[in-house]
């Protein structure tokens, strides 16, 4: 990784000026004569551009809430309602708030029919509305005011509006005994700090815990949160640096630039695309969750390392709606995930929601494909391995020789999760250089050495795997 890194800073450096880099790389600390890379626009809007008015608007949230929390804990998950609602309406307007409040409206006079796929198909309708023409512009029109964060916080709180409605509705119509008020849809959709970014807690997680009385907390768990908050504000500095030194997100749009590097430069900007954006991830929705812990939330955990990843099945960013998507969709379908064919129909499923829930492009759906067959292939190879003779060979092996085979396999697996994301994140034609470099031009000397670095870093991921196993299994006996 050092490396790697030693040649991407090289590269930084020496093509600061480059024309191509004028857009996105900017002055920055001028007495160390560094410019600073602005590319990523969603990092700057979060921690730079509207960094006062974001911190304004979640202290007032935590504020309400903790005098809520002492004076009438009953009544919190109503303050928090209220309390987004004015937000909402101050940032974007009350006809935003009305066409809101028309999605809500929609889906809880659907939801009442208690009839599954119904809730469904009118959830996934009014989601594309979003995506298409002319429904785009007319629903923009609702919009009050001219701001640089106006069209973020729309299509932000209009997607995670519809996927919490449709949340609401699925678990209203697995109620038995009644149904759930339109209030507390209201309350679940409003909740202000996971109302324009997520992340998405499933209504049923959200219901239990906002309405509950006992509001007392664990041996810890204060100085836990706190902890959190100061690693966030580390990490979003160490990032803010590092922009500063190494232009990871502008150098693979210039492919005249890409086709001169190394092939250790190539395969390090792929690897530490990934990375970043897994700590763009990590912070962004760890900030959210470390307010709604103060709220006695449990939200959902932040996406695994990119590092730590080598099977399809744990490959997500945003934890909140993979855990709707496996709930819901996933799950529902695939039972025990043991048919290939229930196991397929319910990849190509999620996979065609999350489609629709990123927007139809060449790209996406690209994407979409190698990893719905990515996660198939795995459940084929097992299915396949698991049937003699091959059962029997694995049988009469020891644990860490069957652990060495399969960290082999991994290991090709890890490195296709690594092209396959890159295409979503950069271009086709970034992932095309990187998978030609590592496996073709690079072979055999870049395709040897990258390959055993990567076999070796699984094999440390599956005994770290191991040991917090036994811990547990240890845990689980006493």
């Amino acid at each position: 990784m050092f490396w790697a890194t030693s040649w991407i800073f090289e590269v930084s450096s020496s093509n600061a000026n480059r024309k191509t880099f004028k857009t996105s790389v900017k002055p920055g600390w001028y007495y160390f004569g560094r410019k600073m890379e602005t590319a990523d626009f969603e990092w700057l809007m979060w921690f730079s551009t509207f960094r006062d008015h974001i911190i304004f608007a979640l202290s007032g949230h935590v504020l309400f809430a903790k005098i809520c929390s002492m004076l009438a804990p009953q009544y919190r998950s109503l303050v928090y309602m209220v309390y987004g609602l004015l937000a909402v309406w101050t940032s974007m307007g009350w006809t935003y708030v009305t066409l809101i409040l028309s999605h809500c409206i929609l889906l809880y006079s659907i939801s009442l029919v208690k009839i599954r796929w119904l809730c469904f198909v009118t959830g996934l309708c009014t989601l594309a509305t979003f995506k298409c023409e002319p429904f785009i512009s007319w629903q923009a029109g609702f919009v009050e005011g001219d701001f640089e964060l106006r069209p973020v916080f729309f299509y932000g709180g209009c997607g995670f509006t519809i996927m919490r409605c449709m949340s609401f509705a699925l678990e209203n119509c697995e109620r038995k005994d009644g149904n759930y008020n339109i209030l507390e849809l209201l309350k679940y959709n409003f909740y202000l700090p996971f109302f324009y970014f997520g992340p998405i807690m499933t209504f049923d997680k959200f219901y239990v815990q906002v309405n509950r009385c006992d509001l007392t907390r664990k041996e810890r768990e204060m100085w836990n949160i706190n902890l959190q908050g100061v690693i966030h504000l580390i990490v979003i500095i160490v990032v803010d640096i590092l922009f500063h030194f190494m232009y990871i997100l502008t150098i693979p749009t210039d492919l005249k630039l890409m086709k001169h590097l190394s092939d250790w430069a190539l395969v390090g900007l792929a690897y530490f695309n990934l990375v970043y954006d897994w700590v763009k991830a990590a912070v962004m929705f760890g900030v959210i969750n470390t307010v709604s812990r103060l709220d006695h939330l449990d939200p959902p955990k932040p996406p695994k390392c990119i590092t730590m990843l080598y099977v399809f099945a744990e490959t997500h960013f945003d934890r909140g709606i993979n855990d709707w998507l496996c709930k819901y969709v996933y799950n529902y379908l695939g039972g025990k995930h043991e048919n290939m064919v229930e196991e397929l129909v319910a990849t190509l499923c999620t996979f065609g929601i999350t489609i629709l829930w990123l927007g139809p492009c060449q790209v996406v759906l690209i994407w979409a494909f190698l990893n719905c067959f990515g996660l198939n292939f795995e459940l084929w190879t097992a299915k396949f391995f698991s049937v003699e003779p091959f059962s029997s060979f694995e049988m009469a092996m020891s644990e860490a020789m069957s652990r060495r085979i399969r960290a082999i396999f991994n290991t090709f697996n890890f490195w296709s999760i690594v092209l396959y994301n890159v295409l979503a994140l950069n271009s086709l034609d970034f992932a095309k250089l990187v998978a030609k470099r590592l496996l073709l031009k690079g072979f055999p000397i870049t395709t040897i050495l990258v390959m055993f670095v990567t076999y070796c870093l699984i094999q440390v991921i599956k005994e770290q795997e191991r040991r917090q196993n036994l811990k547990l299994n240890e845990k689980k006996l006493q």
